[in-house]
C-alpha cells in the first residue's frame, strides 16, 4: 500500500510541476516527434517555392507559356500578345482574367531558376489533373509562342517539344508489357 500511495504523490507531483512550467511558459509538447514532424512539413510548405504547388492545369500551361516566352531573356511585347491571345481564345478568359493570369504567371516563375531544373517535379502536382485534350491544346499553346510573329530562339523549341512529351507521356499507347 505504502508503494501505491508513492507512486500517486510522484505522479500528482510531476503534473503539479508541468502544470507550473506550462503556466511559466515552457511548454514539453514541443518534445512530441508528430508535432515536429508536422511542423517542419508547414513551414517547408509556407517557405517553400509556391511554383511546386501548381494543381490547376490552367495554371501550370500559363506557367509554361511564360516559361517559354522568358527562355531567351525578357519577354517581347508580341510574346505578351501572343500569350493573353491565346489565354482569351483557347482558355475562354476575359482580357482583364487573362492579363491578371500572365501577371500571377509572371511573378510565380521569378527569375525562372526553378523551372528549368525541376520541371518533373513542378509539372507533378498537375499532370494528373490534365486531360487529353487539355495537354493537347497547351502544347498548342506553347507552339503558337514558337511561331512566327513572336521571337524565335532553338532553346523554346527544345522545351516545347520537353515540355509535350511531359505532358503526352500519360496518355501515350502502353505497349503490351509495360
Amino acid at each position: 500500500m505504502h508503494i501505491v500511495l508513492g507512486l500517486l504523490t510522484t505522479i500528482v507531483t510531476l503534473l503539479i510541476l508541468l502544470n507550473r512550467l506550462a503556466e511559466a511558459g515552457i511548454s514539453l509538447g514541443g518534445l512530441n516527434p508528430f508535432l515536429l514532424h508536422r511542423r517542419r512539413k508547414w513551414q517547408q510548405q509556407l517557405e517553400g517555392n509556391p511554383i511546386y504547388h501548381v494543381e490547376s492545369p490552367m495554371d501550370a500551361t500559363a506557367l509554361l507559356m511564360v516559361a517559354t516566352a522568358r527562355l531567351d531573356g525578357d519577354m517581347s511585347a508580341g510574346d505578351k500578345a501572343t500569350i493573353i491571345e491565346g489565354f482569351t481564345d483557347e482558355l475562354n478568359l476575359s482580357k482583364r482574367e487573362a492579363a491578371a493570369l500572365l501577371v500571377s504567371s509572371t511573378y510565380l516563375h521569378g527569375r525562372g531558376d526553378e523551372l528549368g531544373a525541376n520541371l518533373d517535379r513542378i509539372l507533378q502536382p498537375s499532370l494528373p489533373n490534365f486531360t487529353e485534350e487539355q495537354a493537347r491544346s497547351a502544347i498548342a499553346l506553347l507552339d503558337g509562342l514558337c511561331g512566327p510573329g513572336v521571337s524565335s530562339h532553338e532553346l523554346k523549341r527544345e522545351f516545347v517539344d520537353d515540355v509535350g512529351e511531359r505532358l503526352q507521356a500519360p496518355f501515350a499507347p502502353k505497349g503490351k508489357w509495360t
